[in-house]
């Protein structure tokens, strides 16, 4: 858990495969099968400052490999509920959970469907509206349905995110010439007695898992944003991290382009949430989730002599 959650760095362009509306969940089923390979720029205006990355991506018939062109580990999510480590200069196969159960009532609406153009080619351009507010503009290569920008915003109206191809090869790429590595694995539970809830400001839990390490993870998405939930018997690393407080409770959080990390510590130990939603809704979110208790002294103490 302290590996996994001390290398987050950024978030692959591909959403949650989770869709709750008809009309979203066939666009983005599409762009899951596509093939091709692209290089992205992701650029994200944190309350912590601008995070960027640059990211390469090849894709084939639903399996998808990602590099890094900067240095340093990456956290990726290829949507599909997987979840995996990226190591600069390295490859790997993004799958290590399996997708969850499509929630029940949709959540956005998708509007403003425009013809447009994208690097040259015939593109499709969509807003998804949740709750009255204008949540993202995504853009489709109409030929092979690909997702190749994505642009969130905050409650307010300003841009968040931007995540956009700056090249785009529509041909099926050799993915066999690369080789994977190995990633986290994680098992499904079911019948677990857990704190966290089944639904949060409108995520819906969709899988609980357990890691090799006996952390307990969910997966919660609202058909577009998703975020993973650990808890852990032990406290949890976040190299560069800030202290913050969100109602009554004491965080550590952590920008990277596209995700933001939380961890922070309870009386049965620690936990962290991890995902790409807008901060608008991080609030909302922790304040569903165990507060807060920082260890006392005792407690410091018996957990640096015996973890």
């Amino acid at each position: 858990m302290r590996r996994l959650v001390a290398l987050v760095a950024a978030i692959v362009v591909i959403p949650a495969s989770v869709a709750t509306a008809a009309d979203l969940d066939e666009l983005l089923d599409r762009s899951r099968e596509a093939s091709y390979s692209a290089e992205q720029i992701i650029s994200c205006n944190t309350p912590d400052g601008l995070r960027e990355a640059v990211i390469r991506i090849a894709q084939d018939g639903g399996d998808i490999w990602i590099g890094s062109t900067a240095g340093g580990d990456v956290e990726v999510t290829a949507g599909s509920g997987g979840w995996t480590l990226l190591r600069a200069g390295d490859a790997v196969k993004s799958v290590s959970v399996d997708a969850g159960e499509s929630a029940d009532d949709p959540l956005y609406a998708v509007e403003g469907e425009a013809a447009s153009l994208f690097l040259g080619r015939s593109a499709m351009t969509f807003n998804l509206i949740r709750d009255g507010v204008l949540r993202a503009e995504i853009v489709f290569d109409q030929q092979t349905g690909a997702l190749v920008e994505a642009t969130t915003f905050l409650d307010d109206g300003s841009s968040y995110c931007q995540r956009r191809f700056v090249s785009f090869d529509p041909r099926s790429p050799n993915l066999e010439l690369v080789a994977p590595v190995e990633a986290e694995t994680f098992h499904e539970l079911e019948n677990v007695a857990t704190e966290l809830p089944e639904a949060i400001a409108g995520f819906q839990r969709l899988d609980l898992y357990l890691d090799d390490d006996g952390s307990t993870f969910a997966y919660y998405s609202d058909g577009f944003f998703s975020f993973a939930v650990f808890e852990t018997p032990t406290t949890v690393a976040l190299p560069g991290g800030i202290s913050v407080e969100l109602g009554e409770s004491s965080y550590q959080r952590s920008f990277t382009a596209g995700q933001a990390t939380y961890v922070w510590e309870t009386r049965s130990g620690a936990m962290a949430l991890v995902g790409d939603l807008p901060p608008d809704l991080h609030g909302s979110v922790l304040a569903a989730l165990p507060e807060s208790d920082p260890a006392g002294l005792l407690r410091r103490l018996w957990r640096s002599l015996f973890g």
